[in-house]
Parts: structure tokens; C-alpha cells; sequence
């Protein structure tokens, strides 16, 4: 019967590794992996909260009678206590009210999102809004918009500025809001999984990073217009980021990347050869993904036998 429990464990295997496999794996594929993985753990962990409650479920003395089976062999054969499956259930009700919230709150969104940019006006698919704000960011629309503050242009050169906008533009492209969106909803099913959807957060950003490097063939380029947005965004965790990887200058002060935010991070990786394919450790975590499907469907298969069995010898 411990099958029964490994969907619920192994997405806690993966919210403590998703962060140093975002770091590792090469930003498109890592996101795919992480995406996927979440989805696949979150069905995974809710079929096994499912199953957790039927078993419980399936000894009650009504079910027993409308279902034809014998309680007794259920009693014996059935070793998950009723607190077990009644927590179950609350868990999975729990995460589905969670995943309808969310949802609901997303497509709001997205369709703000569409709204808004079908209303705007580009200048070669670029929106330049006025006042002091530092801003830059992806609209995603039918077609989605790249919307910049005048102020952040005015800060940059223009080597920089192409930087900024091709990151922009690969957020558009890839459709990276859907990887978080997506990330974010299996979140909510499990709340093991949010590590994962930070990592995902993490690692949209990374693609942008490497389609901005290769589009301006320079990846020193794209670390500092990385480090300049973060410090004309003016907020003190973001100036501390930035001088801890000597943006500011070699007498700043250094931590260890281990700790270290999401700015940090990318321009380190920026600062690196580009990530190359790690094939076995992508097929390593896809099997640990696979594992906790099995899993869900030999604890299944079991209920069903038991279930059999007991209708059997009724």
C-alpha cells in the first residue's frame, strides 16, 4: 500500500530540486521539464488523495451494501484508516476549490491582457508609455505588445535597448505567460509544487536571457542590461543583488549565488558558456515523473482487485 503514498512524496522530491535543475538544465528545456513535471505530479498526487479516500470510503457499511461487495473483506484486506481518507478528501477538495480560484483569476487576466493590447497603438510593435516608472514587459495579446516606460529608454544606450526588447520579444513568442500560468495551477493543486513554479518563473526568464544573447551576439551585453534595469528599479534587494555580483564595482561585497535572488542568477548564467543539453539527467527526472504515474495506477489496479475479491466472496 505504499504505492499509495509515493505521488504524494515525490513532488516533494521535486520542489527541493527545482531550483538547482533550473540552474543546470538548459532554460527552454528545463522549462518544459518543469512545466510537465508539475502538471504530471499534481494529477498524480490528486488521483492518489482520490484513491487514499475510496479506500477509507469503500468500508463504510452503505457503500458495501449498495456496491454488492463484503465489508469484511474490505475491513481486512483495506489498510488506510477512516482520519487517512477523510484527510484525503479534504486535501483534495482543498486543491480542486484551489485550481478553480486560480484559474478563474488567470483567464481574468488574460483577458485583461487581450483587451489591453488590442487597444494599444505600437510604434513597430513597441509601446512607449510616459512618467517615472522603470518598466518593461510582455502583453501577450492577438498580437501581443512589448510595452516600455520612456524613462527606462532614456536610461540606455542603444545596444542595451535592443537587449531589452529582444528578451521582451521572446516572452511573446515562446508564450511563456502559459508555462507559469500552467506551472502556477499545478501549484495549486499541490503546494509542494510551488518551489517548481518559481522555478519556472526562473527559467522563462533564462530563455528571454539566451534569445536576447543571441540575437545580440553578446551575452556580457545582456548580464549588464540585466544589472542596470535591476538597479534603476530602485528597490534595496535588487541594488543589494546587483553589487553583490560587482555590477557596481570590484570593491562591492560578494555572497554566494546558493543564496542568491533571481537577478543575481541570470547574470551569472550570463556571465557563463551558454548551458548545454543534459540528456541524462532530463531522462533521470522524467522517470522519477513516470514513477509516481505508475504508482497511482498499481494503487488503483489494487483497489480494483480488492474490490473483486470482495464482491466475490460476498
Amino acid at each position: 500500500m505504499w504505492l499509495l503514498y509515493l505521488p504524494l512524496v515525490i513532488p516533494a522530491l521535486a520542489g527541493a530540486t527545482a531550483r538547482p535543475l533550473a540552474t543546470r538544465l538548459e532554460p527552454r528545456h528545463a522549462t518544459w521539464l518543469l512545466t510537465s513535471a508539475a502538471v504530471a505530479l499534481a494529477a498524480c498526487s490528486m488521483a492518489a488523495l482520490a484513491l487514499l479516500a475510496a479506500y477509507a470510503a469503500a468500508k463504510a457499511p452503505f457503500l458495501a451494501a449498495a456496491g454488492g461487495y463484503s465489508q469484511e473483506v474490505m475491513r481486512r484486506g483495506d489498510p488506510i484508516s477512516a482520519a487517512a481518507g477523510a484527510a484525503a478528501a479534504l486535501a483534495l477538495t482543498g486543491g480542486a476549490v484551489a485550481v478553480a480560484v486560480m484559474f478563474r483569476n488567470r483567464a481574468r487576466a488574460l483577458a485583461e491582457s487581450y483587451r489591453r493590447a488590442a487597444g494599444l497603438q505600437p510604434e513597430d510593435g513597441i509601446v512607449v508609455v510616459p512618467g517615472p516608472a522603470i518598466e518593461a514587459y510582455a502583453l501577450p495579446g492577438l498580437p501581443g505588445r512589448i510595452v516600455v516606460s520612456g524613462r527606462l529608454l532614456d536610461c540606455l544606450d542603444d545596444r542595451r535597448r535592443a537587449a531589452l526588447i529582444a528578451h521582451e520579444q521572446a516572452h511573446l513568442a515562446s508564450r511563456h505567460h502559459l508555462f507559469s500560468a500552467v506551472a502556477r495551477l499545478a501549484a495549486a493543486a499541490n503546494p509542494l509544487l510551488i518551489p517548481v513554479a518559481r522555478a519556472v518563473d526562473y527559467t522563462v526568464e533564462r530563455w528571454a536571457d539566451e534569445h536576447a544573447a543571441s540575437v545580440t551576439s553578446d551575452r556580457r551585453l545582456v548580464a549588464q542590461t540585466i544589472g542596470q534595469v535591476a538597479l534603476l528599479a530602485g528597490t534595496r534587494r535588487e541594488r543589494v543583488a546587483g553589487m553583490a555580483l560587482g555590477i557596481i564595482g570590484p570593491r562591492a561585497p560578494r555572497v554566494s549565488l546558493a543564496w542568491a535572488g533571481p537577478v543575481p542568477r541570470r547574470v551569472a548564467a550570463l556571465l557563463t558558456a551558454p548551458p548545454r543539453r543534459q540528456t541524462i539527467l532530463l531522462a533521470a527526472c522524467t522517470v522519477i515523473v513516470l514513477m509516481a504515474g505508475v504508482a497511482a495506477l498499481l494503487a488503483a489496479r489494487d483497489l480494483h482487485a480488492l474490490l473483486e475479491l470482495a464482491q466475490g466472496t460476498r
